[in-house]
């Protein structure tokens, strides 16, 4: 079994541009490619798990969603960070597309990506950490098993309490993130 970094696409790995199919318009925060780097040379994996609601909608396809994860790829590897995995949910119970028009299991805030991704690549998810901007993500990691941080970028705006939704830690950016859990790790 091994560790993994469960990271959210939009507005944590990525500047939130809302239901962006446009590889050209993806870029990498900052701070993301310094942190991630720390944690990967640390042996954990590093899987993005997004939300993409935008195909139960009708705003994207999966297609499309595929060369967003290509540039992301690419971003990544241009810094020398491998990414292991891209798993997203393409579902919304209000969706136009009825096949994607389902209340699912993966959905943030429930675990389903983070444990099918824990299956696929092995991962001890108690080993692992998922990072995010909103308490969704935070509660996701925390039902899978996982410890957590929340990005605290201005992405979270309900601050819906709940019994999953508390991170284990808050920091500002990835690379704070990467620092906390090497220390905590």
């Amino acid at each position: 079994m091994t560790k993994a970094i469960f990271i959210d696409k939009d507005g944590t790995l990525i500047p939130d541009v809302p239901f962006n199919a446009d590889p050209e318009l993806i870029t990498l925060h900052d701070d993301a490619a310094p942190g991630l780097i720390k944690l990967q040379n640390e042996g954990f994996l590093i899987i993005v798990i997004t939300n993409q609601s935008g195909v139960a909608l009708g705003y994207i396809t999966e297609g499309q969603i595929r060369e967003v994860e290509k540039r992301i790829v690419e971003l990544l590897a241009d810094h020398k960070i491998r990414l292991t995995g891209f798993v997203y949910c393409p579902h919304h119970p209000e969706g136009v597309i009825p096949e994607y028009s389902i209340d699912c299991e993966c959905r943030k805030p429930q675990p389903g990506m983070l444990i099918d991704a824990a299956d696929t690549w092995k991962i001890d998810l108690k080993a692992s950490w998922m990072i995010g901007d909103i308490l969704n993500d935070v509660e996701a990691g925390n039902r899978a098993g996982c410890r957590t941080i929340l990005i605290d970028n201005g992405g979270e705006s309900l601050w819906e309490e709940g019994p999953y939704r508390k991170p284990h830690f808050i920091a500002k950016n990835i690379l704070q993130a990467a620092d906390y859990i090497l220390i905590h790790n």
